[in-house]
């Protein structure tokens, strides 16, 4: 019987002994093995794929070339499952600010460096950048139904944020999870067999285990 696998890409740059740790949590029980891999064939193979990512979004990019992991990403975003995460999410999009760095042009759109000095908040605090800290997640959006990873997660659940730049996909159809922090952005979008989080799930205590959760038996 062939083993079924997740997994969890290192090419270099990403969170990747606490995201493999979550995934596995949530794995017990199920048959799947989840696995962190910089070989280009073990995600080939793979059932299901997470794709992690923080730090320089140039520097995202030019690890997953150089690693010789891009092709088997770029399959595994047309034929299974993937989930990304943070940069991991922004790396999708046509291109980002940051760097003026290409992306693989997945989902049509852009990453924007969040603009907020000298703006306050609700509160009177100013904002700061990066967005560091819990912040509330909206999926019910009047766009139709919610997608399939959010079932049994409350709409405006908070999740754990890190990022100064946000994703601006050219669809609202792609944009299917969205916060605010000195106005709407994108928080999850998704195309497909593709579902991506600005957001660390990781991080976000039992909600963001359960959206993982979600992900290993989804079937898009």
């Amino acid at each position: 019987m062939t083993r079924k696998t997740v997994a969890v890409v290192d090419y270099g740059s990403g969170n990747l002994r606490s995201v493999s740790q979550a995934v596995t949590h949530v794995a017990a029980g199920s048959g799947l093995e989840v696995i962190i891999t910089s070989d280009p064939q073990v995600v080939l193979d793979a059932e299901r794929v997470v794709l992690p990512g923080q730090g320089h979004m140039a520097d995202c990019t030019r690890g997953l070339a150089t690693s010789g992991l891009l092709g088997a990403v770029l399959h595994a975003t047309a034929n299974k499952p993937l989930f990304g995460v943070c940069v991991g999410m922004q790396m999708l999009l046509d291109h980002s600010e940051e760097g003026d760095t290409p992306g693989l042009g997945l989902i049509p759109g852009e990453v924007r460096q969040f603009r907020l000095q000298g703006r306050l908040q609700a509160d009177g605090s100013r904002f700061k950048v990066p967005q560091m800290g819990w912040n509330q997640v909206f999926y019910d959006l009047g766009r139709g139904p919610a997608h399939a990873l959010w079932n049994g997660i409350e709409d405006g659940a908070y999740f754990y944020f890190v990022h100064s730049y946000y994703a601006q996909p050219v669809s609202a159809q792609h944009s299917v999870g969205e916060a605010d922090y000195g106005g709407r952005f994108a928080a999850a979008v998704a195309r497909d067999n593709i579902f991506a989080t600005q957001f660390h799930p990781e991080k976000s205590a039992d909600q963001g285990l359960a959206l993982y959760r979600n992900f290993l038996t989804w079937n898009p």
